[in-house]
Formats: structure tokens, C-alpha cells, sequence
């Protein structure tokens, strides 16, 4: 067994292997660049090197930087992760040559199946049906425009190597194909040095089923079921479940036979995972195979009781699987939200910044597992993808799995920087989730514009909670006041004994029962409401109290009659402006583009600018018809936050 690992990753996934080799007795070597000083991998590892500077490129893709940092620390092995160079079969084959292990897949294997269309040609001679596409890169423009009536839309732009969503376009008209293939062709190249797109055609509402395989060198394959992964926002996976709810014991095997003839095929060897797409019909295609440790692997984990970390160390050690199929049985069910650092209100625009207050979840161990990558105190920023954690669940049902992790997720405290885990809540708490009625498009369709936590259409769980919050505050035994939320007045009469609230909104209104051991600046109001457990998050601003609860949001504030009185009558509603003259940028990041020039008439949703950050594109569109003013930056230059890009006059 191998005595130093180094891992050439970073955030959460380079602290998740630490923590397997370190339980392995294996010394662990971090990498980070000027970006990550102090970060969590780095203070997790026995020791650590620099990089470089802080773009990826000039640093975590440095592969000569890499090699150096394994040799100055004696590593006998390096384990790439997933993102940056984990698919790349010129790192894995400089590995090779430097004398280490690589701990993946052979160069070869990674070549042939992280390459998708050579992938897809694999496919085909081991009898796996593939979706309809072409089976070379696009050159260009006009050979895309031949080729797209064909294949017939809507079709897909997809990046040729690499994965995680990136470099990916949905077609849906011919007028669309150029921005597609220009728009995929860059992020692929920065995502994964490797421009090449091809296109295929898009399955609609398909769901989106992968199978997990381990293979070692002795010739030992197995599959390890299925991963449910169809809620996808932009190609971009959210929350992945094990097993699917629509795929059979029969289908399970059948597909996981596919992906182990695919596996043989190419003298695979590693953690490996073979993507399918499953339509409605019930039939399904071979999507790619991922050559690395996927994001969503601790879902397996969960339910067949293995670490794949440590299966994919003792593999390149030169082990056999620590398991046959036959012993591979499937317990209970998991569910895995991922914990983006965006801002779901602004259309899930990255957010940078520092996290103030970080504080994930408890549970019961084996309940709740939290992989995360960063602490209190650290810095998000625009140079890296913005996956920051994960929250892993695992009950003996599915619908035991939903609850928990919606509680895991009301209880997920992260201040600073915007998140995404309100609309996780909402998810999570939706009927549709509840009952598995979804597809890769789903989210695209229900929340193309973003999404924004509102009021709950029965308001009395924060009116309830405020009411209580101020009788506690003011240590009242019973309280006559008013309620507001959202300019909107709720007379109600508090009265309390011991830890039992009584909360009656209005003279003949409803009555709220609260039991609560809730006390002034608690970040949670944990209560009891008429029978019914609810964890709120509270943030006090001012005389108001923000609450989140369910992806649900509200301000409230508790005031007298006559105060209410005045301010719902008198006080003025600000008017937001319905479109704006000044293009800002709504997060700091790269302009790789600027479409338009002085002088340039533009129509409303035409496009201003293309902004990099955290790896995606981002385009800025004009919110209003006019002509362009000024243009402040130049393609090429860094801007920050709120930062001016043109006017339109």
C-alpha cells in the first residue's frame, strides 16, 4: 500500500479523499494556489505546496507545478479527483512517467471513454443503443447548419471532453446554433482545455440514470446500481438520489450489464461511471461514461456500505475488489443536495465573498453527512466552480430520506454569501419531488428567470413565530399586538405557560399552539406548531426579523395597533425601477465578450456582455430597447461586482 498520496484537487472533494487516506493510515500531500492559502484541504493535509496563482490554468492545471509538488514531497501517488485534470490522458500518462500511480483509469481507458465521441463508438461495438448525433467534432458553423435539419431540432451542443454539465447548449431553433456552438466551445476550453463540441439530438424530458462500476486489475468488474440525477438546472446536476424510483430490478441489472461490457471493452480499470438517459417510454441510451469519481458517489456509498475512495486506492495499489456482485447488496435510500455558493434570486448568479457564520447540519451519525470544503471565516471566490458542500442523507425509505434532509437543510447556516439552499428546501418540500415527477428539464421550466423564497400561502408559522420571539424578548405573559409581514397587519393575542404558547390571530381567528425552547439571538426558532416539527432560520435586522423555513422566506415585525395602523396607511412604497439605463455586472468575473458597440441599436434581452466566472459563462442582456451609450470595459478585462459595462440610451 502506498505510504503519501498527493491530491491534485481542491474544496470539498480533496478534503473528502484526505479523510479516506488518512483513516487508511496514508500520508496526504495538498495542493493549493495563492487563492487557497488557509484553506480547509490545506490545513486537513500533512502537508501542503503552492501552485501558483490563482486561476485554475496558472495553477491546479498546472501540470508541470504538480509533478513538482510529488516530487519534492516523496508522493508515490497522486489521486486527481474530479474537475480540473481528473479526465485528462496526458496528465494521467505524465503521472505515469514521472514514475507515480496514477489513481484512476489508464490513460488509454480515459482517452477512449472520456472522450464522448469516441465513447459513443465503444458503445456501439458492445451493442449499447446511443442517442442519434454526429460521431466527429463541428468544424464549423456551416457544417453545423448541414448537419442540425437532419438530426432535427431541438438538438444538443455538447462539449466532446469533459463533463459536470459544462459545455453544453440546448438548440431549439436554427437561430440559436451559433450562440450554442460559440458559447459551448469557449466554456469547454476553459473548463477543460479542449474545444471540440458535436452535436446530438435532444431527448425531451428524459431522465437522467447513471451506474456506478468498480474494476480492478485482476479483471474483477462490478456495478453498484443506479444513481437517479435528472434534477438538472443548466446541465448542471442539484440534487441525485440511489436507487431511481423508476428503475426496475430487471432494468437495473440489464443497464449495469451494459455498462460492465462497455467497461471490458476498453480494459477499464477504477471507479468509473456510465451514464444513461431514460426516456418516458421507458427506453434508454447510452449518454458517456465518466472516467473519475463523480460528485454524487456518496449516494453509492450510502446504500452499499463501500467507500469508493478507498476501493479506488487499493485498486491502483494493485488489490483486488474487496467485493464480488453477488455481495453487493443495495440497504435503504439516499439523497444528496448539492450547496452552491449563487444567488438563486438574481437567476443563480455565482456569489463571492466571506462566509461570517458557517454552520452545517448534526444528525445522527449515518443520518446526515455533510462533505464540505470550507469553514467559518473563509473566502468564496470567482476563480473556482461553486459547488461548496454537499448534504447526504440516508434513511430506510425514501420519504423518511425527504424529511430529513429537509430538516437538514432548514438547519444549514451559511451567511455572507448567497446560497442556493432555500431553493434546495423548496425543492425538497415540493409535491413533485415528493412524488418523483421529474426530468432533466424540470427546473429549467419551473425556474428558467430564478427563484425567490416568498410567504407560504398560510402565514401563520411566522406570525406564530414572531409573536412568540417578541413575548420571549420582552418576557410577557400575555401580549395584544400586531404582526407585519409584507405590509400586511395581523392583530393577534399571545399567551404563554412555561414552553406552551397559545397564538389566536384576530378577536375570532385561528389558534396556533407553539412549543418552543427558542431564546433571544438563537440562529433557529425549533418548534412544535399544532403538532407539527418546523425549523426556522432567524436573522434579526433591525426591528424586523427575517425567517426561512421550507424555501419559504418572510420579514416580520411586531408593532402595536395604532404603529401598524400608521405604517400600512402612510408609509410609502418604494417603486423599483422596471428597467435600467446602466449595464452592471451582477458578479466580478472575466469579460470574454462584448457584442455590442457605441452607437449600436439593441432590443430588450439582446446581449451586453459574456462575464466568466466560476468557470460558466454568463450572459448580460439589456433590459430595455434603446441604443448603446458608452461601453465601459474592454473583452479581456477583470471587473468587480456592480461594476458599470455600458449605457443604453
Amino acid at each position: 500500500m502506498f505510504k503519501k498520496v498527493l491530491i491534485a484537487n481542491r474544496g470539498e472533494i480533496a478534503c473528502r479523499i484526505i479523510r479516506t487516506l488518512s483513516s487508511m493510515g496514508i500520508g496526504t500531500v495538498a495542493v493549493y494556489s495563492e487563492a487557497d492559502v488557509g484553506a480547509l484541504h490545506v490545513e486537513m493535509a500533512d502537508e501542503a505546496y503552492l501552485l501558483g496563482p490563482a486561476p485554475a490554468r496558472e495553477s491546479y492545471l498546472n501540470v508541470s507545478a504538480l509533478l513538482n509538488a510529488a516530487q519534492q514531497s516523496s508522493a508515490e501517488a497522486i489521486h486527481p479527483g474530479y474537475g480540473f485534470l481528473s479526465e485528462s490522458p496526458a496528465f494521467a500518462e505524465a503521472v505515469q512517467t514521472q514514475g507515480l500511480v496514477f489513481i484512476g483509469p489508464s490513460p488509454t481507458a480515459i482517452a477512449a471513454m472520456g472522450d464522448k465521441l469516441e465513447a459513443k463508438r465503444f458503445a456501439r461495438r458492445v451493442g449499447a443503443p446511443c442517442v442519434p448525433g454526429t460521431d466527429k467534432p463541428i468544424e464549423s458553423l456551416e457544417e453545423a447548419q448541414k448537419i442540425a435539419p437532419q438530426l432535427g431540432y431541438p438538438l444538443m451542443v455538447k462539449a466532446a471532453a469533459g463533463g459536470g454539465g459544462k459545455g453544453m447548449r440546448i438548440v431549439h431553433e436554427p437561430a440559436q446554433l451559433q450562440d450554442a456552438l460559440k458559447g459551448a466551445m469557449h466554456e469547454a476550453h476553459v473548463s477543460f482545455g479542449d474545444a471540440r463540441v458535436f452535436l446530438e439530438k435532444y431527448i425531451e424530458k428524459p431522465r437522467h440514470i447513471e451506474i456506478q462500476i468498480l474494476a480492478d486489475t485482476h479483471g474483477n468488474i462490478i456495478h453498484l446500481g443506479e444513481r437517479e440525477c435528472s434534477l438538472q438546472r443548466r446541465h448542471q446536476k442539484v440534487i441525485e438520489e440511489a436507487p431511481s424510483l423508476f428503475v426496475t430490478p430487471q432494468l437495473r441489472e440489464e443497464m449495469g450489464a451494459q455498462a460492465i461490457r462497455l467497461a471490458q471493452a476498453v480494459e477499464y480499470t477504477s471507479a468509473g461511471t456510465v451514464e444513461f438517459m431514460l426516456t418516458p417510454q421507458g427506453e434508454y441510451y447510452f449518454l458517456e461514461m465518466n472516467t473519475r469519481l463523480q460528485v454524487e458517489h456518496p449516494v453509492t456509498e450510502c446504500t452499499t456500505g463501500l467507500d469508493l475512495v478507498e476501493e479506488m486506492i487499493r485498486i491502483a495499489a494493485g488489490e483486488p475488489l474487496s467485493k464480488s456482485q453477488s455481495e453487493i447488496k443495495f440497504e435503504g435510500h439516499a439523497i444528496e443536495a448539492r450547496i452552491y455558493a449563487e444567488d438563486s434570486s438574481r437567476g443563480f448568479l455565482p456569489s463571492i465573498g466571506r462566509l461570517t457564520t458557517y454552520l452545517p447540519p448534526q444528525g445522527k451519525a449515518g443520518d446526515i453527512r455533510v462533505d464540505s470544503g470550507v469553514e467559518e471565516g473563509d473566502r468564496i471566490t470567482p476563480y473556482y466552480d461553486p459547488l461548496i458542500a454537499k448534504v447526504i442523507v440516508h434513511q430506510p425509505q425514501r420519504s423518511m430520506a425527504c424529511d430529513v434532509l429537509l430538516e437538514a437543510l432548514n438547519r444549514y447556516c451559511i451567511r455572507g454569501i448567497e446560497t442556493n439552499i432555500p431553493f434546495l428546501s423548496r425543492l425538497v418540500h415540493s409535491s413533485f419531488f415528493r412524488d418523483g415527477a421529474f426530468s432533466t428539464a424540470t427546473l429549467d421550466e419551473l425556474y428558467e428567470e430564478g427563484f425567490t423564497p416568498c410567504m407560504s400561502e398560510t402565514p401563520q408559522v411566522p406570525i406564530g413565530t414572531a409573536a412568540v420571539m417578541h413575548a420571549i424578548r420582552h418576557g410577557l405573559k400575555k401580549a395584544e399586538v400586531t404582526v407585519l409581514i409584507d405590509r400586511k397587519a395581523y392583530p393577534i393575542t399571545c399567551s404563554f405557560e412555561g414552553n406552551q404558547f397559545e397564538v389566536r390571530e384576530g378577536k375570532d381567528g385561528k389558534t396556533l399552539r407553539v412549543e418552543t425552547l427558542w431564546k433571544p439571538g438563537d440562529l433557529f426558532f425549533e418548534g412544535v406548531f399544532n403538532g407539527h416539527r418546523i425549523t426556522l432560520q432567524v436573522l434579526a435586522k433591525g426591528t424586523h426579523d427575517l425567517l426561512s423555513w421550507n424555501g419559504y422566506g418572510a420579514s416580520t415585525c411586531v408593532v402595536n395597533g395604532r404603529v401598524a395602523e400608521l405604517y400600512t396607511s402612510y408609509m410609502p412604497l418604494k417603486q423599483q425601477s422596471q428597467s435600467s439605463r446602466i449595464v452592471s455586472a451582477p458578479m466580478p468575473g472575466l469579460i470574454i465578450d462584448l457584442p455590442v458597440c457605441v452607437g449600436e441599436t439593441i432590443k430588450s434581452g439582446q446581449p451586453i456582455a459574456i462575464i466568466e466566472a466560476m468557470k460558466m459563462e454568463n450572459i448580460i442582456r439589456a433590459k430595455c430597447d434603446g441604443i448603446i451609450d458608452e461601453v465601459y470595459v474592454k473583452k479581456g478585462e477583470s471587473v468587480n461586482l456592480d461594476q458599470h459595462l455600458a449605457k443604453i440610451g
